[in-house]
């Protein structure tokens, strides 16, 4: 089963995200919370896969709550669940620790294959926030040359993994491009988070980007 945690300060909002995943056999919502303050202390006093945050939440918003989860639950993925226009607030989370970013107009099916993936490791990304993600870093500008600095040590097929994965792309999908097994992309992206220093595959997509490698082609 996957365990799940659900926090937002709307009461509605979380019962609706609660009947949406419960609908899914495999995936259970263990926990609730109207604050990050509370998410937090839920993810350390018991065992959750997947903890899906609202960004905007009082007495401790759910950034802030995403940096206590890395800290005490380091095991718990961090979806965050934001609404459209709110980049800036997508930049702080990723650098919070955030595994991925889910718009509050998800419709089920893409809520419930969202924490799925997450539970397995893979990029929580939709479209329209990796958009805002990118365009908000081009305007920011980006430090390529500490960027190249990370990513020295990869090597060619390393590297080559982490520009694909720079573009969004899942396992399977790197797997079919560079005709590689599924198992062999897993291990090239643990060993590219390790030697770069990335918390998660958001993280190692911004690199890409930052160093230059989707631009390379």
């Amino acid at each position: 089963m996957i365990r799940v945690l659900v926090a937002d300060d709307e009461a509605l909002m979380r019962v609706g995200i609660r009947l949406i995943l419960e609908n899914a056999e495999e995936i259970e919502v263990v926990a609730e919370a109207g604050d990050g303050r509370e998410a937090a202390a839920a993810c350390r006093a018991q065992h959750i896969d997947v903890a899906l945050l609202d960004i905007q939440m009082p007495t401790r918003d759910g950034i802030a709550a995403a940096e206590d989860i890395a800290r005490l639950s380091p095991r718990t993925c961090v979806v965050m669940l934001t609404a459209f226009g709110e980049e800036a607030s997508v930049t702080r989370a990723l650098r919070a620790g955030a595994s991925g970013f889910l718009l509050k107009d998800t419709g089920p099916a893409d809520l419930i294959r969202a924490v799925q993936l997450a539970a397995r490791g893979e990029p929580v990304l939709a479209p329209r926030i990796t958009r805002q993600l990118l365009e908000r870093h081009v305007r920011s500008g980006r430090d390529t040359e500490a960027a190249l600095r990370r990513i020295e040590d990869l090597t060619p097929a390393e590297r080559d993994v982490l520009r694909l994965l720079g573009t969004g792309l899942s396992n399977a999908e790197i797997a079919d491009q560079l005709h590689l097994s599924a198992g062999t992309v897993k291990a090239h992206i643990s060993r590219i988070l390790t030697r770069t220093g990335c918390a998660n595959r958001v993280q190692a997509a911004v690199l890409a980007h930052d160093a230059g490698l989707l631009t390379d082609r």
